[in-house]
């Protein structure tokens, strides 16, 4: 059956009978790939109970339906796996990682910038989050710079105004170095920091981010962080 270069839509043929099965198809997957979003791209195996028009990126080794079918996007559509085969520049929104991925041709990769012609080798990212305040004199985050990685700025927004006992205002950092994306924070709704490194600063293990009360403790609201780092990897395997 022919079909579109670029997304690999069905095309109607002359006198075709049962077009609606076509058509139907051709929008299933424009509705999948127009704003690409996947849930996940590391699970192995299909999940039993997709909904329609979820999708997938099928990582390696996959199993099952998916086996044999890596990198490409598999979409769950009219009871059954539908599946695209990316060009390089796809991009899609990975909703598990909550960041977004780049098909450079052989592998999607996050936020790729591509370095030389085998690949890419380091990755600009920007992870948002938000922290919800917990009671004590100091906070550590869910979310963990990843080890070997180099952080350019760590900036952030009071979503949520901060309460404590004797809470006049606030640092963050990490540990050993609790003031270093910024101090004396205010607590208001709409408080933020900018947290500027004057060379980025290299953390070879996964790290919690610190917030610290300047005085007293917290005790509820909620922060928005967001950081901006490069991830390194090594060239591919041969």
């Amino acid at each position: 059956m022919a079909s579109t270069a670029q997304f690999g839509l069905p095309l109607l043929a002359p006198a075709q009978a049962q077009k609606h099965v076509t058509v139907n198809e051709a929008l299933a997957i424009l509705d999948a790939v127009a704003q690409l979003r996947v849930l996940s791209s590391t699970t192995q195996a299909p999940p039993s109970d997709a909904n329609e028009g979820e999708a997938f990126l099928v990582p390696m080794g996959a199993s099952g339906a998916w086996n044999g079918r890596s990198e490409q996007v598999a979409v769950w559509s009219n009871g059954g796996w539908l599946y695209l085969k990316p060009k390089a520049g796809w991009c899609a929104w990975d909703a598990a990682a909550n960041g977004r991925r780049v098909f450079d041709g052989t592998e999607w990769v996050a936020d790729a910038v591509v370095t030389s012609p085998g690949g890419a080798n380091s990755s600009w990212s920007l992870i948002e989050f938000d922290h919800v305040v917990s009671a004590g004199a100091s906070n550590t985050t869910v979310f963990t710079i990843p080890g070997n990685s180099q952080v350019h700025a760590v900036t952030g927004r009071v979503v949520e105004g901060l309460a404590g006992t004797g809470l006049t205002g606030w640092r963050i950092g990490v540990a050993g170095a609790n003031n270093r994306y910024g101090s004396g924070i205010g607590t208001a709704r709409n408080s933020y920091f900018i947290g500027v490194s004057g060379a980025p600063v290299t953390y070879y293990e996964n790290t919690p981010i610190q917030l610290q009360a300047d005085a007293g403790s917290f005790l509820t609201g909620r922060v928005r962080i967001a950081v901006t780092l490069t991830q390194f990897r090594p060239p591919r395997a041969f």
